[in-house]
């Protein structure tokens, strides 16, 4: 029995008091977790008429509906966020985190390490972040390491220990980096006074640590500790400096979180913005997905909510576009027309629709038929070609001092390896190391072929090597009427040159341009197709040359010692015992007979 069956029971047990509720399917498992500042209300809303489609999904899937009853709206929204986090249900808003942001962290232990970490982990260590910039979390610790002088050991150092004299000073004392507290050199006091003022740093409250360093200084220099006063004010002119180089954008507003909103279709993303003594101090972007025709006022709560309890934020003031449906009671709301907080609105939902475009382009690029056809559109501008190459074919050369000599086409077909259609060759009109021969004779018989069978040409061929090569290929192009109808590259790998027929100055594409990605893709996979199947024939002849010369070893003996032994050299090596075991004494002594000779 769904809840609609059953609506009149369920709502006359719902009281007219704020709170959290729950739809249940008939395993008790949870399916969507809502919010209200009325309980009855709001689930009696759900039974009228008109619902949309998701919903009407939801409520014959739904068997039963539960609900906690909370002291205020802000509970509610406090707690709905929590079972969201907690159960994941399937038609509640989904949280798009694709990635992990860097922290800062200040773990919780005598004399207090700072590092930075993707992990957070709730041990009481303070956590400040999440930064969008790996390179702005190395800049802050940089910045504090230069201001004080911290540890950056993993040893355990309690009062006990160091007065156990269990620990020596580091090369980072003798660089003046670390003032040893592990030996007593530095007192915990002295130590922790430092983290406060790191910790305001990180909060971006820098012109409180700049009136302390401030007080400080003249104190040191009323007592005439000049050197400690002259340090002091080094420190002062780092801070200044930095904050400086911070993006202002209001001398009037102190301590507010702003909140931008953008959405298409069924996402929603918020910037968050935390400005501290009228600078950017932090900022974040979430994409949040809707399964159940959130209005846009709940979407905002809810992204409100999440953020201020990952960040740990607990600005006085919150800038929003519109009112939330729901508000916390430990921060007031406003909703700017004009003036500072204006603009600071318009640039965290400036910061939203750029964060929807940077991600429908990362969507649109990780289609890969997408991705492909821009990449082959990429290839055919940059060598001019007049067709996009879907089917590409790949020639390789392989031979040592004119041994083995063998050839090898790869196709790629849709930007793909297509190694149906690889193909080996045993070049044999060609007698010693002639490279330019063999190329002339690969792409004949290979293009001969295609013709007489019928199937289809590739748009572009790639032959493995300078000027050289590129004529003789295109010698066999020309002589089967080809020259038209087929464009034609070589790749010099010494400095990756692409050369054209006929044209002796080659071009070179950018290193990191994705057409010399995808030649030099092709050429690699000809080399290494072509150079297994030259070391493949060339053990079989070597073998072959070996074996097959001695008088009185057939081929059933051939592969007795060959599967015993496992290669000709072992054969060399083994024993006349060993040997006259395995094949007899007779043959034993043809065998170390030639091998002696």
């Amino acid at each position: 029995m769904s809840v609609v069956d059953k609506s009149k029971s369920i709502l006359s047990l719902l009281p007219d008091k704020p709170g959290v509720y729950q739809f249940l399917d008939s395993s008790d498992i949870i399916l969507y977790v809502g919010k209200a500042k009325n309980l009855k209300k709001r689930v009696a809303s759900y039974f009228l008429k008109n619902q949309s489609g998701k919903t009407m999904l939801l409520l014959r899937r739904a068997a039963d509906i539960k609900h906690i009853v909370v002291e205020n709206e802000s509970d509610a929204l406090l707690l709905e966020n929590n079972l969201i986090k907690k159960h994941q249900p399937r038609y509640n808003i989904l949280l798009k985190d694709d990635k992990t942001f860097p922290w800062i962290c200040i773990k919780k232990e005598p004399f207090p390490r700072i590092f930075s970490t993707r992990n957070v982990i709730r041990d009481g260590s303070a956590y400040f972040g999440p930064y969008t910039s790996g390179l702005m979390v190395k800049t802050l610790i940089a910045l504090i390491r230069q201001l004080y002088n911290l540890r950056t050991c993993s040893l355990v150092l309690t009062e006990s220990n160091i007065l156990a004299g269990k620990f020596k000073v580091c090369l980072e004392y003798h660089l003046g980096n670390c003032k040893a507290p592990c030996v007593g050199k530095q007192a915990l006091k002295d130590y922790d006074e430092n983290m406060v003022q790191i910790k305001d740093i990180l909060k971006g409250n820098i012109s409180t640590v700049i009136d302390h360093l401030k007080g400080l200084m003249i104190n040191y220099s009323k007592e005439l500790r000049f050197e400690e006063a002259q340090l002091i004010k080094d420190k002062i002119e780092i801070l200044s400096s930095f904050r400086s180089k911070s993006a202002v954008v209001s001398n009037t507003i102190r301590n507010v979180d702003v909140f931008g909103m953008a959405i298409e279709n069924d996402s929603a993303y918020i910037n968050y913005l935390k400005v501290i003594e009228g600078a950017v101090n932090q900022a974040l972007t979430i994409e949040l997905k809707m399964r159940l025709d959130e209005e846009k006022e709940s979407v905002l709560g809810f992204a409100i909510t999440e953020i201020r309890q990952r960040l740990s934020s607990d600005s006085p003031e919150i800038i929003v576009p519109f009112k939330p449906d729901i508000l916390l009671d430990t921060a007031r709301y406003t909703v700017p027309k004009q003036g500072e907080k204006q603009k600071l609105l318009e640039l965290a939902e400036r910061n939203a629709i750029y964060y929807k475009l940077e991600q429908k382009k990362k969507r649109m690029e990780h289609k890969p038929q997408q991705r492909t056809g821009k990449n082959l559109e990429k290839l055919k501008n940059d060598l001019h070609m007049s067709d996009i190459p879907f089917h590409i074919e790949c020639f390789d050369n392989s031979n040592i001092m004119g041994t083995n000599p063998v050839a090898a086409c790869v196709v790629f077909r849709n930007g793909r390896p297509s190694k149906k259609d690889y193909r080996h060759f045993n070049v044999k009109t060609v007698t010693g190391p002639d490279d330019f021969l063999s190329m002339e004779e690969i792409v004949f018989r290979r293009y001969r072929r295609t013709l007489d069978e019928g199937t289809a040409l590739p748009q572009l061929v790639i032959i493995d090597g300078g000027k050289g090569q590129l004529s003789s290929a295109l010698k066999s192009i020309t002589k089967l009427g080809l020259r038209d109808k087929i464009t034609i590259i070589g790749i010099a790998k010494k400095l990756e040159e692409i050369y054209f027929p006929g044209d002796s100055v080659p071009i070179y594409l950018d290193k990191n341009s994705i057409s010399l990605k995808i030649i030099q893709q092709l050429r690699n996979e000809a080399h290494r197709f072509g150079i297994n199947f030259h070391r493949g024939k060339r053990s079989s002849d070597m073998i072959r040359s070996d074996l097959d010369q001695i008088k009185g070893i057939g081929p059933k003996t051939k592969e007795i010692l060959l599967l015993h032994f496992g290669s000709v050299e072992n054969i060399r090596n083994a024993s006349a015992i060993d040997l006259e075991n395995l094949v007899g004494l007779k043959k034993s002594e043809v065998l170390k007979e030639y091998f002696k000779n």
